[in-house]
């Protein structure tokens, strides 16, 4: 059974996606850009777009009543991998210790031409089955 996560935190899908899916003990977060949730502003540099890309997946795991300690796995699509020591920075502001497995990418073009999308895995661990 799923459980579909959706935080007014974040903002609103642009297609037809939930913001994430809880499975069990697993949340599977879409992929979230750097747009404002509430002025759908988009800062001009990577280094904004990652700190709001970071804000929203925060948000949606608050809703899960999740943190980033929960997080197991991330991908990271970058418009020019030349910013990813930036994205980097930021990105690894968020967590302290037990990083998430993790890859980067490249790629040519994201939604609304933005810099950088991240998606997430995050594992509730008060809910694993032994």
């Amino acid at each position: 059974m799923k459980k579909i996560i959706t935080s007014k935190n974040a903002p609103a899908p642009i297609g037809p996606y939930s913001h994430g899916v809880l499975h069990g003990n697993l949340l599977f977060i879409s992929g979230q850009v750097g747009k404002h949730p509430q002025t759908g502003e988009i800062p001009a540099d990577v280094e904004g777009q990652t700190k709001r890309v970071m804000e929203n997946l925060k948000a949606i795991l608050a809703e899960a009543e999740l943190n980033f300690t929960n997080v197991v796995k991330t991908t990271i699509f970058l418009k020019d991998l030349n910013d990813f020591g930036k994205v980097n920075e930021i990105y690894g502001s968020y967590f302290t210790s037990d990083f998430p497995a993790r890859e980067t990418v490249e790629v040519s073009r994201l939604p609304l031409d933005v810099l950088v999308e991240i998606s997430v895995i995050a594992m509730n661990k008060y809910l694993v089955q032994g």
